[in-house]
């Protein structure tokens, strides 16, 4: 019975998702239904003793209640502090200034798929100080696609690059990434240049080069000729604070990894600590550019605008995701697919293989890599558990497999956006970045296999 009422609620998950229902309300509905299942078919207790309310009934919205409390306090509150300094990174212009530093020399490239090569090089090195993939991929429309058309790169090319800005969910600033180091409670720092940064770098490296070929191929096929005037070009955006502002994106990273295990450092700095000192340096800088004390005061309002914005987009949606996690567990679904998996006496490897494709199917599907990874990433400790293998062997290759899957979705907020500001369809713009991330898929799946 428990069986078939999972199966029925995760079809039902995945129709209302696929509909662009709420993702929270629909993960926390279905969450609830299972613990509602667990208690009537009273096959496991819902919390804990020590946890529990007294009552079983109760118990339900208790587990709300308990995940609620324990992520805002910890995890939430780490993500929400990335978001608010990114907001306020916004509000200053100090990405753009950053990127006005690392895009300069792409203005002296004259060779079409070359400079394709070098913009997508470029993008990689922001995303670390940049984590949004729509907000960067918005970005590089105003200052870098304009660059690509007039050297003569067709616009489906640039979007095909640009789309791929965040291929990969990489860094401390990352919520996917931040998430992941938490469940296999591993220092962010650590979690990003001991278990991330090797696959980035060999993966990136490799895209630009498959970049190349697959865009002139696309070109070559669909009968481009060279820079057609007719395109319109999108403004370029011309304002921005100093030059000296573009330091201030790069700062929580230095304090982030400079105050880390990797250093052997005797100070130990957490995110959240790095993300308000960061703030407050840039405010200082503010201050010094418009001589206005008051106007620099109510500029942190932005980093509290961020970290809002944050608990009702992210923290709401892991929150969401634990609770249909734990009724997934509760109920017994997960035991089933455990034994399930291990009776087909296939190997470890294939089975994170499995998982990675079943999650990165999840994110094509919800055009979010966020609602997928939170969606499961609770569930990773006992199946790795199960397997004998450390989380970070499984959580790993699903976390960045997550992200393949949303960048060739239609769906994607960042897809869906360039594709707007450059009047072409969707579908257009992920007939572009599919083949790229197919090899950056196989790619991943050769680390999983070499371990």
């Amino acid at each position: 019975m428990g069986i078939l009422i999972t199966i029925l609620v995760v079809v039902w998950v995945i129709y209302m998702i696929v509909k662009k229902h709420y993702p929270q309300a629909v993960l926390l509905a279905a969450g609830s239904i299972l613990l509602f299942a667990t208690y009537c078919i009273g096959s496991n207790p819902i919390l804990a003793a020590k946890e529990s309310s007294g009552s079983a009934v109760l118990d339900i919205f208790h587990t709300i209640k308990v995940l609620l409390s324990s992520r805002v306090a910890g995890l939430g509150l780490t993500i929400m502090s990335i978001a608010g300094f990114a907001r306020y990174m916004e509000y200053i212009g100090a990405s753009k200034a950053l990127f006005a530093v690392v895009a300069s020399p792409l203005k002296h490239i004259k060779s079409p798929y070359i400079l394709l090569v070098l913009s997508f090089y470029m993008s990689q090195f922001l995303v670390l100080f940049i984590p949004s993939h729509a907000g960067l991929a918005l970005l590089l429309m105003v200052t870098v696609y304009p660059i690509l058309i007039r050297a003569g790169v067709s616009k489906l090319s640039a979007l095909g690059v640009i789309g791929c800005a965040q291929y990969m969910d990489v860094g401390p600033g990352s919520g996917n990434a931040i998430l992941a180091a938490n469940m296999c409670k591993i220092d962010p720092a650590v979690y990003f240049v001991q278990y991330q940064l090797p696959i980035f770098a060999t993966t990136t490296l490799i895209l630009g080069i498959v970049h190349y070929f697959v865009q002139k191929w696309w070109d070559k096929k669909e009968g481009f000729t060279g820079y057609d005037e007719s395109v319109g070009l999108i403004k370029e955006d011309e304002s921005r604070p100093p030059l000296i502002y573009a330091i201030l994106p790069i700062i929580p990273m230095i304090f982030i990894l400079g105050f880390s295990p990797i250093f052997k450092s005797p100070i130990k700095m957490d995110v959240v600590t790095a993300m308000f000192i960061s703030t407050f340096i840039s405010m200082v800088f503010e201050y010094a550019r418009t001589k206005d004390f008051r106007v620099t005061l109510q500029s942190l309002k932005y980093l509290y605008e961020g970290m809002g914005n944050s608990f009702a987009t992210v923290v709401s949606l892991i929150v969401a995701g634990e609770v249909f996690a734990a009724g997934l567990m509760k109920i017994g679904a997960v035991d089933v697919m455990i034994n399930g998996a291990q009776n087909l006496g296939v190997g470890a490897h294939a089975l994170i293989i499995l998982f990675c494709l079943v999650i990165s199917g999840c994110a094509f599907l919800m055009g979010s890599g966020n609602a997928a990874f939170f969606s499961f990433a609770a569930l990773t400790p006992k199946i790795a558990a199960s397997l004998k293998i450390d989380i970070v062997t499984l959580l790993l290759p699903m976390q960045i497999m997550t992200s393949f899957g949303r960048v060739v979705s239609p769906i994607t907020a960042a897809i869906v956006a360039i594709a707007s500001v450059a009047e072409v369809s969707p579908v257009q713009v992920v007939k572009r970045t599919a083949i790229p991330m197919a090899v950056a898929a196989f790619v991943n799946i050769a680390f999983v296999l070499v371990k």
